[in-house]
């Protein structure tokens, strides 16, 4: 298998790159032309926030060929498609080494441990001697997540900071809303701490899937639906983990969801918004920073 290199700048990019897909590569990055020199730029902002361009100034255009392909007929198409012609301007092409994708990423994503008692255990770590057995009392809670969509793999801060709150305050038997499901990490380690009615809910229909299969496969009788399907009523535990900006438009929405003397969990927040998201929320309840980790925060409160 071989890969078709292409330079442009800023405003080709997205053009070239769907021109070349349609034209039948496999897949297509871009890369930043000046990366590990002085010329490099980010090129993105803050989580949460569009990026002020779409490509860097000079860019670096990869795309996957297919098995027998002539790279000359792909920018023949490419050109027709868009009027770019790379035919002149100088291309490459570099093989792709065989390898077995399969265990060289299965190599990146180990064990996790979280709090005391908390593992995050990709499938292919199910028996690893290095991580504790499970125990009916006190011991070891395995979730069994593997990464898939990028919808939560509990690598991040963020999902460290709501877990370990989870593990110190959930008490056995209350109910829990996990806005923002993602893959259901949350919502699981809810359930394997004890909870009751559990109730996952994600604007992706994808992400409700995946909660609804990660879900049966640590045997975790909750559910996983979208906003609009949300019943009403209150929980005793709401825990969202998000971005700031749509935390403070659902602030209404989330604080109301809360019973009295029920806790709100809140994060996927940087450290300098932890005022301003607290202040959405203070006509309902009062939030302050219960720990933080890595420039992100977790809020609590509960409701009086």
């Amino acid at each position: 298998m071989r890969e078709l290199v292409l330079h442009c700048q800023e405003a080709q990019a997205e053009a070239l790159s769907d021109a070349l897909l349609a034209a039948g590569v496999l897949s297509v990055s871009v890369e930043d032309a000046d990366s590990d020199t002085e010329a490099e730029q980010p090129l993105f902002g803050e989580p949460g926030t569009e990026p002020e361009v779409q490509a860097w100034r000079r860019n670096r255009v990869v795309a996957l060929l297919p098995d027998g392909i002539d790279p000359e007929q792909v920018l023949e198409q490419t050109h027709a498609l868009c009027g770019l012609d790379f035919m002149a301007s100088g291309w490459t092409t570099r093989d792709v080494p065989d390898a077995d994708w399969v265990k060289l990423t299965q190599a990146q994503f180990g064990p996790i441990h979280i709090g005391e008692r908390l593992w995050i255990v990709p499938s292919w770590h199910r028996d690893d001697p290095a991580v504790p057995a499970q125990a009916a009392s006190a011991g070891a809670i395995h979730i069994e997540l593997d990464p898939g969509l990028a919808f939560g793999t509990g690598s991040h801060p963020t999902t460290h900071l709501c877990l370990e709150w989870l593990e110190q305050h959930l008490q056995a038997g209350r109910s829990v809303l996990d806005y923002g499901c993602g893959s259901g990490i949350l919502a699981i380690a809810a359930k394997l701490l004890g909870a009751g009615p559990t109730t996952g809910v994600d604007i992706d229909e994808q992400a409700v899937r995946a909660t609804e299969y990660n879900a049966k496969v640590n045997r975790s009788d909750l559910r996983a639906m979208l906003p609009d399907d949300l019943p009403e009523g209150q929980v005793e535990v709401v825990v969202a983990n998000i971005l700031s900006n749509p935390l403070k438009v659902l602030a209404p929405m989330l604080a109301n969801r809360v019973a009295p003397g029920g806790s709100l969990v809140l994060s996927g927040v940087l450290e300098r918004q932890a005022h301003e998201v607290a202040q959405a929320y203070a006509p309902w309840l009062q939030l302050s920073v219960w720990r933080a980790r890595e420039g992100w925060v977790c809020l609590s409160g509960q409701r009086s």
